[in-house]
Protein backbone atom coordinates (compact mmCIF):
# COMPACT_ATOMS: atom_id res chain seq x y z
CA UNK A 1 0.00 0.00 0.00
CA UNK A 2 1.33 3.36 -1.08
CA UNK A 3 0.79 5.97 1.95
CA UNK A 4 -0.30 10.04 1.02
CA UNK A 5 -0.58 12.75 3.22
CA UNK A 6 -2.93 16.02 1.26
CA UNK A 7 -2.21 19.01 2.85
CA UNK A 8 -5.22 21.87 1.92
CA UNK A 9 -6.95 24.15 3.38
CA UNK A 10 -10.35 23.98 1.74
CA UNK A 11 -11.70 20.83 3.09
CA UNK A 12 -13.91 20.08 0.20
CA UNK A 13 -11.07 20.17 -2.12
CA UNK A 14 -8.92 17.90 0.01
CA UNK A 15 -11.49 15.18 0.52
CA UNK A 16 -12.04 15.37 -3.22
CA UNK A 17 -8.53 15.00 -3.87
CA UNK A 18 -8.48 12.37 -1.47
CA UNK A 19 -10.99 10.65 -3.61
CA UNK A 20 -9.21 10.55 -6.23
CA UNK A 21 -6.20 8.76 -4.98
CA UNK A 22 -8.46 6.17 -3.71
CA UNK A 23 -9.43 5.52 -6.71
CA UNK A 24 -6.99 4.00 -7.21
CA UNK A 25 -6.74 0.25 -4.79
CA UNK A 26 -3.14 0.55 -4.18
CA UNK A 27 -3.18 4.27 -2.40
CA UNK A 28 -4.40 4.96 1.14
CA UNK A 29 -4.47 8.57 2.30
CA UNK A 30 -3.12 8.77 6.12
CA UNK A 31 -4.25 12.48 6.63
CA UNK A 32 -5.93 15.21 4.87
CA UNK A 33 -4.14 18.46 6.62
CA UNK A 34 -5.08 22.23 6.53
CA UNK A 35 -1.90 23.82 6.64
CA UNK A 36 1.83 23.18 6.86
CA UNK A 37 2.13 23.03 11.02
CA UNK A 38 -1.12 20.52 10.70
CA UNK A 39 1.26 18.42 7.89
CA UNK A 40 4.28 18.41 10.12
CA UNK A 41 2.64 17.49 13.30
CA UNK A 42 1.02 14.17 11.12
CA UNK A 43 4.45 13.45 9.59
CA UNK A 44 6.36 13.36 13.75
CA UNK A 45 4.16 10.75 14.17
CA UNK A 46 4.13 8.75 10.81
CA UNK A 47 6.00 9.45 7.90
CA UNK A 48 3.90 8.78 4.32
CA UNK A 49 5.81 7.83 0.68
CA UNK A 50 4.32 11.14 -0.93
CA UNK A 51 2.66 14.54 -0.01
CA UNK A 52 0.55 16.53 -2.29
CA UNK A 53 0.50 20.03 -1.33
CA UNK A 54 -1.26 23.34 -1.94
CA UNK A 55 0.31 26.27 -2.39
CA UNK A 56 -2.31 29.36 -0.83
CA UNK A 57 -2.91 28.46 2.56
CA UNK A 58 -3.06 30.31 5.87
CA UNK A 59 -0.64 29.66 8.76
CA UNK A 60 2.31 27.78 6.57
CA UNK A 61 1.64 28.07 3.03
CA UNK A 62 2.67 25.33 0.58
CA UNK A 63 6.14 26.78 -0.58
CA UNK A 64 7.11 27.33 2.98
CA UNK A 65 6.32 23.78 4.14
CA UNK A 66 7.67 21.83 1.93
CA UNK A 67 10.87 23.99 2.97
CA UNK A 68 10.78 22.95 6.41
CA UNK A 69 9.29 19.23 5.56
CA UNK A 70 12.59 18.86 3.34
CA UNK A 71 14.22 20.53 6.27
CA UNK A 72 13.51 17.52 8.63
CA UNK A 73 12.80 14.61 6.07
CA UNK A 74 15.34 15.13 3.37
CA UNK A 75 14.07 12.09 1.18
CA UNK A 76 10.23 13.16 1.96
CA UNK A 77 8.47 13.45 -1.90
CA UNK A 78 6.40 16.55 -1.94
CA UNK A 79 4.26 17.33 -4.69
CA UNK A 80 2.69 20.70 -5.45
CA UNK A 81 -1.38 20.44 -5.94
CA UNK A 82 -2.45 23.66 -6.96
CA UNK A 83 -4.92 25.62 -8.80
CA UNK A 84 -1.94 28.16 -9.58
CA UNK A 85 -0.41 27.74 -13.11
CA UNK A 86 2.02 30.79 -13.04
CA UNK A 87 5.42 30.42 -13.36
CA UNK A 88 6.31 32.48 -10.38
CA UNK A 89 4.82 30.00 -7.74
CA UNK A 90 6.56 26.87 -10.56
CA UNK A 91 9.69 28.69 -9.70
CA UNK A 92 9.43 28.82 -5.75
CA UNK A 93 7.98 25.70 -5.51
CA UNK A 94 10.90 23.87 -7.44
CA UNK A 95 13.29 26.01 -5.51
CA UNK A 96 11.35 24.71 -2.37
CA UNK A 97 12.78 21.34 -3.38
CA UNK A 98 9.14 19.97 -4.68
CA UNK A 99 9.73 17.48 -6.60
CA UNK A 100 6.56 17.95 -8.94
CA UNK A 101 3.72 20.50 -9.82
CA UNK A 102 0.01 19.35 -10.48
CA UNK A 103 -2.84 21.15 -11.31
CA UNK A 104 -6.01 20.06 -9.35
CA UNK A 105 -8.01 19.62 -12.34
CA UNK A 106 -6.27 16.57 -13.40
CA UNK A 107 -8.07 13.53 -13.51
CA UNK A 108 -7.07 10.51 -11.18
CA UNK A 109 -4.99 8.60 -13.80
CA UNK A 110 -2.77 11.38 -14.06
CA UNK A 111 -2.35 12.02 -9.97
CA UNK A 112 -1.83 8.32 -9.73
CA UNK A 113 0.69 8.36 -12.46
CA UNK A 114 2.35 11.08 -11.06
CA UNK A 115 2.72 9.62 -7.85
CA UNK A 116 4.45 6.46 -8.87
CA UNK A 117 6.73 8.70 -11.42
CA UNK A 118 7.76 10.65 -7.90
CA UNK A 119 8.86 7.54 -5.96
CA UNK A 120 10.45 6.29 -9.14
CA UNK A 121 12.76 9.31 -8.85
CA UNK A 122 10.99 11.03 -11.40
CA UNK A 123 9.63 14.91 -11.47
CA UNK A 124 5.88 14.95 -12.57
CA UNK A 125 4.26 18.06 -13.83
CA UNK A 126 1.17 18.78 -15.67
CA UNK A 127 1.91 19.52 -19.48
CA UNK A 128 1.12 23.24 -19.06
CA UNK A 129 3.54 23.62 -16.28
CA UNK A 130 6.31 21.38 -18.11
CA UNK A 131 5.93 23.73 -20.76
CA UNK A 132 6.31 26.51 -18.28
CA UNK A 133 9.30 25.06 -16.88
CA UNK A 134 10.42 24.75 -20.53
CA UNK A 135 10.61 28.54 -20.64
CA UNK A 136 12.22 28.65 -17.02
CA UNK A 137 15.13 27.06 -18.58
CA UNK A 138 15.22 28.97 -22.00
CA UNK A 139 15.16 32.38 -19.93
CA UNK A 140 18.89 31.39 -18.23
CA UNK A 141 21.63 32.66 -20.25
CA UNK A 142 23.73 30.41 -22.34
CA UNK A 143 26.97 31.54 -20.25
CA UNK A 144 25.37 30.51 -17.17
CA UNK A 145 24.66 26.66 -18.08
CA UNK A 146 28.30 26.76 -19.68
CA UNK A 147 29.73 27.96 -17.00
CA UNK A 148 28.19 25.49 -14.51
CA UNK A 149 28.66 22.83 -16.90
CA UNK A 150 32.36 23.64 -17.34
CA UNK A 151 33.13 23.83 -13.05
CA UNK A 152 31.10 20.35 -13.33
CA UNK A 153 32.84 18.65 -16.21
CA UNK A 154 29.73 17.28 -17.12
CA UNK A 155 29.63 16.51 -20.87
CA UNK A 156 27.25 17.67 -23.50
CA UNK A 157 25.31 14.83 -23.19
CA UNK A 158 24.77 14.11 -19.52
CA UNK A 159 24.05 18.50 -19.61
CA UNK A 160 21.75 17.55 -22.42
CA UNK A 161 20.04 14.60 -20.26
CA UNK A 162 20.03 16.74 -16.92
CA UNK A 163 17.70 19.34 -18.60
CA UNK A 164 15.51 16.57 -19.99
CA UNK A 165 15.00 15.24 -16.30
CA UNK A 166 14.70 18.83 -14.64
CA UNK A 167 11.86 19.59 -16.92
CA UNK A 168 9.90 16.63 -15.33
CA UNK A 169 10.51 13.83 -17.97
CA UNK A 170 10.66 10.10 -16.86
CA UNK A 171 13.97 8.46 -17.65
CA UNK A 172 12.25 6.17 -20.17
CA UNK A 173 10.67 9.86 -21.83
CA UNK A 174 14.26 10.93 -22.17
CA UNK A 175 15.99 7.74 -23.62
CA UNK A 176 12.66 8.44 -26.53
CA UNK A 177 14.23 11.77 -26.88
CA UNK A 178 17.83 10.97 -27.17
CA UNK A 179 16.70 7.53 -29.09
CA UNK A 180 19.49 5.92 -26.14
CA UNK A 181 18.25 3.47 -24.11
CA UNK A 182 16.75 3.41 -20.41
CA UNK A 183 20.11 2.61 -18.91
CA UNK A 184 22.32 4.90 -20.71
CA UNK A 185 20.11 7.85 -19.32
CA UNK A 186 20.42 5.83 -15.99
CA UNK A 187 23.92 5.86 -16.22
CA UNK A 188 24.54 9.79 -17.51
CA UNK A 189 21.81 10.51 -14.40
CA UNK A 190 24.29 8.33 -11.54
CA UNK A 191 27.60 10.30 -13.46
CA UNK A 192 26.16 13.64 -12.86
CA UNK A 193 25.03 13.02 -9.05
CA UNK A 194 28.78 12.12 -8.77
CA UNK A 195 29.74 15.24 -10.58
CA UNK A 196 27.88 17.42 -8.82
CA UNK A 197 28.47 15.40 -5.44
CA UNK A 198 24.41 14.99 -4.42
CA UNK A 199 23.03 11.38 -3.80
CA UNK A 200 18.91 11.87 -5.87
CA UNK A 201 18.05 13.89 -7.83
CA UNK A 202 15.75 16.21 -5.14
CA UNK A 203 19.36 17.06 -4.49
CA UNK A 204 20.63 17.80 -8.24
CA UNK A 205 18.12 20.18 -9.20
CA UNK A 206 18.49 22.24 -5.52
CA UNK A 207 21.55 22.34 -6.46
CA UNK A 208 21.65 23.17 -10.09
CA UNK A 209 18.81 25.76 -9.36
CA UNK A 210 20.86 27.94 -6.98
CA UNK A 211 23.85 27.78 -9.40
CA UNK A 212 21.61 29.65 -12.02
CA UNK A 213 21.35 26.49 -14.15
CA UNK A 214 17.58 25.87 -14.02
Amino acid sequence: MITIGVVDDIVKLGLALKEKIEAGSEFEVKFVALDGYEAISYLEHEMVDCILMDINMPNLDGIKATQQILSKWPKAKVIMCTVFSDEQNLFDAIMAGAIGYLLKDEPPQKIHRSIYEALEGGAPMSPIMARKSLSLIHSIPATTKKTVREEYKLTGRETEVLEWVSKGYSYEQVAGKLYVSYGTVRKHVENCFKKLRVHNKLEAVNKLNKEGFI
